[in-house]
């Protein structure tokens, strides 16, 4: 008996201790299964068991006692999206100031219009855009943003994967002094977030934050193995001022203070000399493509074919919901497609398998999540679309539908982590969500 009780304990320990090891984050407290039924998967019908938050079997015909099952009939199996640029809490500003150029729109509209928010704006604004990702199939998005304890509540509420940005931006001494207390909150909490929160540094710009912060920033991520995602190379006034000013480009500004690395994601980076595609490939930096915001403030357009030419590791974003308006990612891999061809003008650039990867595994492994694919022994995040939806329909090709014809509507049902986030098309709280949504901003337009 007493080696049996030893034997239980020690089983025991060895679970707790395997949870545990290597992280930060609290372990899962309850462990459920879930069994997709019927489901089509890389066009055949099969089965998948999620079994706590891992893909633990895929296979025709699995029985057991499951604590759901979902009927996959009709229902076509894929990764989900993984948004790796992102402002969430700019829902708020949809459509507040449209038809502008970056800079005019930056600092005589958005920036003024974000000094009036609070922590409970932020809050629901960034649920309302993780409702609006999950409906369109996105289960992570990188976030940029201002208190940024308020974005971490309304993630780990929804249940999605989130990089929060530990904010830099040096625009007023107040604005400096507030994300360094900011920081220093969410940094001391961090062992309270779930293993779906992670901490970036993400210093907003090369315009808004000094050379000498910026290296406190290649430091401080040095001391602490977190990634660094930064807006770069946005705009050709951007580019030329950084020469003026610095005498050389943006991207070799970054590397001549260290920040460039496999741990580096620049946001926009649509001005690179090729000299400056070469030595973002080499330096193994991400690059989050963001087609719609670049076209709509007309910063320019993404030298996709040059830097897939460099072997330069490319992942898709919608940016805020102020500067594309949309956070759905069909959206934003349509357009990184068309803008890829138009570009180049070789239409055989940016094909569907290319977009739907940047927008699904490689977004995914840019920020070190095990997902990305439906196999066993991943994290369990999946999206199930409606292989009835018309956009979906002939499907000679499912990938090229989910790319050049497919949007929210097509997707039925969305976990994350092992967890159902939408199941046909409902999600908890969205009712409220609106509600609250509507009170932010009937305020926001008093104090216009």
């Amino acid at each position: 008996m007493r080696k049996i009780c030893l034997f239980i304990l020690a089983t025991i320990l060895l679970q707790v201790t395997g949870t545990l090891r290597g992280s930060d984050h609290p372990p899962r407290t309850t462990e459920k299964n879930i069994l997709i039924h019927n489901v089509t998967l890389r066009n055949k019908i099969t089965d998948i068991l999620i079994t706590g938050n891992r893909i633990s079997r895929i296979e025709p015909g699995i029985r057991g006692s499951f604590d759901t099952v979902i009927d996959g009939t009709g229902l076509a199996a894929l990764p989900p999206f993984y948004n790796t640029h992102c402002h969430a809490a700019m829902t708020l500003l949809r459509g507040y100031a449209d038809d502008l150029a970056l800079f005019d729109w930056l600092q005589n509209h958005i920036w003024p219009a974000e000094a009036k928010l609070t922590e409970d704006d932020i809050y629901w604004g960034t649920k309302l855009a993780c409702m609006e990702m999950i409906r369109s199939g996105t289960v992570f998005f990188s976030d940029m943003y201002f208190m940024p304890g308020a974005s971490i509540r309304a993630v780990e509420e929804t249940g999605m994967r989130a990089a929060i940005g530990l904010s830099v931006m040096e625009v007023t001494p107040e604005l400096d002094a507030s994300c360094r207390r900011n920081n220093r909150t969410i940094l001391q909490n961090r062992h309270k977030y779930s293993s779906r929160i992670q901490l970036v540094w993400a210093p907003h710009s090369i315009y808004s934050v000094s050379e000498k912060r910026l290296r406190e920033v290649v430091r401080d991520a040095a001391g602490d193995g977190r990634r660094i995602h930064i807006h770069l190379a946005e705009t050709r006034k951007e580019f030329e001022d950084c020469r003026k000013k610095y005498g050389c480009t943006p991207v070799a500004l970054l590397d001549k203070i260290g920040m460039l690395s496999e741990r580096t994601i620049l946001a926009h980076a649509i001005y690179l000399t090729d000299e400056d595609a070469a030595l973002v490939a080499k330096r193994k930096v991400v690059l989050s493509h963001l087609p719609c915001s670049n076209v709509k403030l007309c910063s320019g357009l993404f030298r996709y074919k040059k830097n897939r030419q460099c072997g330069t590791r490319i992942t898709i974003g919608t940016d805020g919901a102020s500067s594309s308006n949309s956070l759905s990612v069909f959206d934003a891999m349509r357009s990184a497609t068309f803008i890829a061809k138009t570009e180049s003008g070789d239409s055989a650039v940016g094909k569907a398998e290319e977009i739907f990867r940047a927008a699904t595994l490689d977004g995914a492994e840019a920020f070190g999540i095990d997902a990305g694919r439906i196999e066993v022994g991943r994290l369990a995040d999946i999206m199930l679309v409606d292989l009835n939806a018309p956009a979906l329909v002939p499907c000679h090709s499912l990938v090229s539908n989910l790319v050049y014809a497919a949007d929210s509507s097509c997707v039925s049902t969305v976990i994350c982590d092992g967890r159902i986030l939408m199941r046909n098309r409902e999600i908890p709280g969205y009712r409220e969500t609106l509600e609250n949504i509507r009170r932010c901003t009937r305020k926001l337009k008093r104090n216009k």
